[in-house]
């Protein structure tokens, strides 16, 4: 009977995943309200643009490369539901407290560009933690409609937390009252997750021990010397095709400088984006699933005509391109994922996830100041400098997986 009882507590796979997804549709709602807002707040508190930007440039800067760090750490400690619970918390907790920060006299933005860089480093504590639990809960739903499911209910918070902020501000006039609301869904992401991991499945994979311990260990680990080659070959794939899809701030940049649409619009257009990309993360996992890596040669393709068409000086045909764009960022923040859970042991998800994230981000600055160094007067520059970038990439997807599909032969048989 106790049996019966524990095993009745155990969610399915299915049941499991769509909670993850849950956790992180609420999540999204506050970050994402913050990071579409953290410019004006900033801006209401005395900030300059320089301060902007530096404040909001470090802040995604930790979120990225700090996971070199706590991906290895939580394979080095297994610990990866604690990191996730604390990075979860640190949003929950940092978002809403940017409402007290109008009254804090001229300790106000102080205090703010600290509140939003714990966030992130919140976001850098759990997303390898967290990637390497839904692979693993992942396995018996296919990982890629997983990844898939779990991505789409992300993104309805990712364009739910905007709105929920620019309805507040035009509600009240002010910005402060939308992030205090935000501090709902941070604590009803905080009580599903300790639901989720009351009720999660256990799910062993083992086809390796943790990494080892000591200092040279630690650190070979951290930059992921002992993951596989194709593993890496992947992760500089990746890093060309995110330097090719540029920013969604510097495509908003030039749309409002030429005068194609207005500021007020911009959120309405970023929704949608993120609306089609949660369309597309479904789609793409179920192609994964069913023909595997080679659904992220789709990828490349995209991305060599984004610039050709976001830049373009006819509405339509910028919406088009936004709408690419969003496919294409669907494919890389979701069925991506997916694929490096195969190129590597399950004792090292973690830190794979955080070596390949620090390799995106570097991937990411660097597509960001190409970008920004072109849009405006060379942009034919920028458009050939994508397309071969993205013949790179394809190329070594292309060998990623013709090096996995020959590694995988021996072992057919067990």
């Amino acid at each position: 009977m106790t049996a019966t009882t524990a095993t009745s507590r155990v969610w399915t796979p299915w049941r499991t995943v769509l909670a993850f997804g849950l956790v992180s549709l609420a999540a999204d709602m506050v970050y994402e309200g913050m990071r579409a807002m953290a410019g004006p707040l900033l801006g209401d508190l005395g900030a300059s643009a320089l301060t902007v930007g530096l404040v909001t440039g470090a802040g995604e800067g930790i979120a990225l490369m700090l996971r070199l760090l706590t991906g290895a750490w939580a394979d080095q400690a297994q610990n990866h539901w604690r990191l996730t619970v604390i990075g979860y918390a640190m949003t929950a907790v940092c978002v809403p407290l940017l409402a007290v920060t109008p009254f804090l006299g001229a300790a106000g933005l102080a205090t703010a560009a600290v509140l939003i860089l714990l966030e992130r480093t919140g976001k850098a504590v759990r997303s390898p933690a967290k990637s390497a639990l839904l692979a693993r809960m992942a396995t018996q739903t296919g990982r890629g409609k997983g990844f898939g499911v779990h991505k789409a209910m992300d993104q309805v918070g990712a364009f739910s937390g905007p709105l929920l902020l620019s309805g507040m501000a035009a509600l009240t006039g002010v910005l402060w009252p939308g992030f205090a609301v935000l501090a709902i869904p941070g604590a009803l992401s905080l009580l599903l997750l300790a639901q989720l991991r009351r009720h999660a499945p256990i799910v062993e994979e083992g086809d390796s021990p943790p990494p080892s311990k000591g200092a040279l260990a630690g650190l070979r680990t951290a930059i992921g010397t002992e993951l596989p080659g194709a593993f890496h070959v992947f992760s500089l794939a990746t890093a060309f095709m995110t330097a090719g899809l540029m920013t969604f701030g510097v495509i908003s940049f030039r749309l409002v400088d030429r005068g194609i649409i207005t500021a007020a619009v911009v959120p309405l257009v970023y929704a949608a984006a993120m609306a089609i990309e949660a369309v597309g993360a479904l789609v793409t996992g179920q192609l994964f699933d069913r023909w595997g890596g080679a659904v992220l040669l789709a990828v490349p393709a995209l991305v060599a005509g984004i610039p050709l068409l976001v830049f373009a000086d006819t509405v339509w045909v910028v919406l088009a391109g936004i709408a690419v764009w969003g496919v294409a960022t669907a494919i890389q923040d979701s069925t991506v994922k997916a694929y490096v859970a195969d190129l590597v042991p399950s004792s090292r998800r973690a830190t794979a996830y955080g070596v390949f994230a620090a390799v995106q981000g570097i991937g990411a600055l660097g597509g960001g100041a190409l970008a920004g160094a072109l849009v405006e007067h060379h942009l034919s520059v920028l458009a050939a400098t994508v397309a071969v970038m993205q013949v790179v990439a394809a190329g070594l997807v292309i060998w990623t997986l013709v090096r996995t599909r020959r590694s995988a032969v021996p072992h057919a048989g067990g």
